[in-house]
């Protein structure tokens, strides 16, 4: 994980291209959720103040290869000029003359943003003509844009085979410091929390985690696939059929390698998925015709100790379908417990995210990963293209 870090770059007066994640929610025309940008702005500053001229270049929605007004990065720039406190000039365009124009026009310390990526069919396709466009703009590459690391895009990949450096964003930096020593040297004891919906959809992470982790503790909707296996009533609960075989594998693996798998005891339930539905608490076996939307209270309490008891945690995945306030306990029980703990947390997974902020701890954890997709896959162990590209040290 030892990549070429933005501080390390002797970057003034040269023109910088800095991939950065801007798809932010828009509504109206504004931004309503500025995280992505915020984030980004470290490495921002750092290269503007030490003289670089600054090209900002992001993806925003699912243009589909074309110009669409409504996925125009002209009101993020908007807002991440707000953010910044200093001038951001904007680009209508990506690459041709126009934008060859607003790079030409930059003095060093000053930054510019252009157009929506996807706009370009090419950017997706990883087009090579495309990378030398981008290429042309720029003298050194920069990464920070963890979200989209795990796949090999033009402006995320192939662009930055074309440098003769490209170095990681603190952003990324600190993503890899993280979740890299959570898969490379984990300090013991090391628990990993794992929610979410279906086995199927964490089955690297499962896998390579129980290789790594002393104990795993799971909720969500896929903790009754589970408890299926091991002969439990689950009611009306989300059942993976196509991976009952996986689930009772993985019981039957942890403890050959001394490891423990820990399943709800007891549920918050009920009759149907909505608003308006009455909760009850349960125990281990869920009544027929009701469906476990939550863990119970005396599994928020086991799990809390095992927390308490950890030298790093990582989560990944609601316990339960927090949405809906009747069943948001448990998931914020975990949060809670997570930013108490002396423990090196770690939060990655879009949902999971959604809830330390929700829960009002966001700044007590450790690390929350910028990435979902790319969390998972750095979870599972998988190259992300994104990142082997840039260069070593």
């Amino acid at each position: 994980m030892a990549k070429l870090s933005v501080d390390r770059l002797e970057v003034k007066g040269k023109r910088v291209l800095v991939r950065v994640d801007f798809n932010v929610p828009l509504e109206n025309g504004a931004v309503t959720d500025d995280t992505r940008i915020t984030a980004a702005l470290p490495t921002i500053r750092h290269l503007m103040g030490q003289g670089a001229k600054v090209v900002l270049v992001s993806h925003l929605g699912r243009p589909k290869g074309k110009p669409t007004p409504e996925f125009s990065l002209a009101p993020v720039a908007k807002r991440f000029q707000e953010l910044l406190g200093k001038p951001a000039a904007f680009c209508p365009q990506v690459v041709g003359p126009t934008a060859k124009a607003a790079v030409d026009a930059l003095k060093p310390g000053e930054v510019l943003l252009l157009e929506n990526l996807r706009f370009h069919a090419e950017e997706e396709k990883n087009d090579p003509a495309f990378s030398k466009s981008l290429a042309e703009l720029a003298d050194l590459y920069v990464s920070d844009a963890f979200g989209t690391v795990h796949r090999a895009h033009a402006s995320t990949e192939g662009v930055a085979h074309l440098f003769p450096q490209a170095a990681a964003g603190f952003l990324i930096a600190k993503e890899l410091e993280y979740m890299g020593q959570a898969l490379v040297k984990p300090k013991k004891p090391f628990v990993a929390v794992l929610g979410g919906a279906k086995v199927g959809d964490k089955i690297g992470v499962i896998r390579n985690l129980l290789a790594k982790a002393d104990s795993l503790l799971i909720g969500g909707a896929m903790a009754y696939t589970f408890l299926k296996v091991q002969g439990r009533s689950i009611g009306k609960s989300l059942l993976d059929k196509d991976n009952l075989d996986l689930a009772r594998e993985l019981l039957m693996e942890a403890p050959k390698l001394g490891k423990a798998i820990l399943l709800p005891l007891d549920h918050r339930v009920a009759s149907e998925i909505s608003p308006k539905a009455k909760a009850q608490t349960c125990g281990i076996d869920i009544p027929e015709g009701m469906i476990g939307l939550d863990i119970g209270p005396v599994t928020v309490a086991a799990y809390a100790n095992a927390i308490k008891r950890a030298k790093m945690v990582i989560w990944n995945g609601p316990m339960g379908m927090f949405e809906l306030p009747e069943f948001q306990e448990g998931t914020f029980s975990i949060a809670r417990t997570l930013a108490e703990s002396e423990a090196i947390s770690i939060v990655g997974g879009g949902d999971s995210v959604a809830a330390v902020n929700q829960a009002g701890v966001a700044e007590k954890i450790s690390h929350i990963s910028t990435g979902g997709g790319a969390s998972l896959e750095f979870l599972e162990g998988k190259k992300l293209p994104g990142i082997e590209v840039l260069t070593e040290v």
